[in-house]
């Protein structure tokens, strides 16, 4: 009897932290990011991140091409996160890029997750 109250206590204790402190993050979406990096990146940043789209080439300074490995890899996610949620000025880039400040977390991360797929060479997070 003492080894089920034992039992049922944690169960119940795991719940409370399942509760109070959210259920577990869910793995980033890819799919999901390329269609919102398709509705709202590709104008400027192109379809496969290269930013040679009409729009790209009439600004100044143009876009940051996505596909170039050697300087994506090099950004952290949270670089990632802050350009996307706060614009292009939060990091002392071009204020052009407007902050994306309606999207949720999840769907950042799920963009974030896309961009990812873009670099050439590929990203790679072991470090």
């Amino acid at each position: 009897m003492v080894r089920l109250v034992q039992q049922c206590t944690i169960v119940l204790w795991g719940i409370v932290l399942c509760v109070v402190l959210g259920s577990p993050a869910k793995a980033a979406d890819v799919e999901t990011g390329k269609k919102l990096y398709q509705e709202r990146c590709s104008p400027c940043h192109g379809p496969d991140g290269k930013a040679d789209t009409p729009t790209a080439k009439a600004l100044n300074p143009k876009p940051r091409d996505h596909s170039d490995g050697n300087y994506m890899n090099a950004l952290s996610d949270e670089h990632l996160f802050k350009v996307i949620k706060e614009g292009g000025a939060s990091v002392g880039k071009s204020p052009i890029m407007p902050p994306q400040v309606d999207l949720k977390e999840a769907q950042i991360q799920d963009i974030i997750a896309f961009v990812r797929t873009l670099a050439v060479p590929p990203y790679s997070d072991k470090k």
